[in-house]
């Protein structure tokens, strides 16, 4: 499983034109879910993404969370974050999960991120999806 988190000043997702999820200042993250991923997995992660200290304090350092500074948080599922890049030009996509998995547990991964803290959106699993957001510093990491 990975999670690529973005401080993000606002960022919205729309879906045939209507807008799905959206927030103010925040985390924007792409879930990408790969083969053998599990529940325990969403745990560990839905933990870390909430606890991730990458909004600075008043020294300028970053010390403090998401839920330490009251911003939104909008997942979006992207099974691109799975793909196989090393050879060739093209992706591979044989170590992302089948998307009945995904799907179970992206779902699974936003129920946990959804029980610990109430400001939590979402794209739509699957669908295509249309992102818009401004990354703050710019700020981003990877977790797995």
């Amino acid at each position: 499983m990975k999670v690529l988190v973005q401080r993000s000043l606002a960022a919205k997702v729309e879906v045939e034109g209507e807008i799905v999820g959206a927030i103010d200042h925040g985390q924007m993250v792409l879930v990408g879910i790969e083969k053998g991923d599990t529940e325990a997995d969403t745990q560990r992660l839905a933990d870390k993404l909430l606890k991730y200290r990458m909004f600075s304090d008043d020294d300028g350092k970053m010390n403090l969370n998401v839920q330490q500074v009251g911003g939104g948080v909008l997942l979006v599922s992207q099974f691109t974050l799975a793909a196989e890049t090393k050879k060739g030009l093209r992706p591979g996509f044989s170590t992302a999960a089948i998307p009945e998995e995904g799907e179970r547990l992206f779902n699974d991964f936003v129920a946990k991120v959804r029980a610990q803290y109430d400001k939590v959106e979402t794209g739509r699993f699957g669908a295509d999806m249309k992102v818009q957001f401004t990354n703050d510093g710019p700020v981003t990491f990877m977790l797995d």
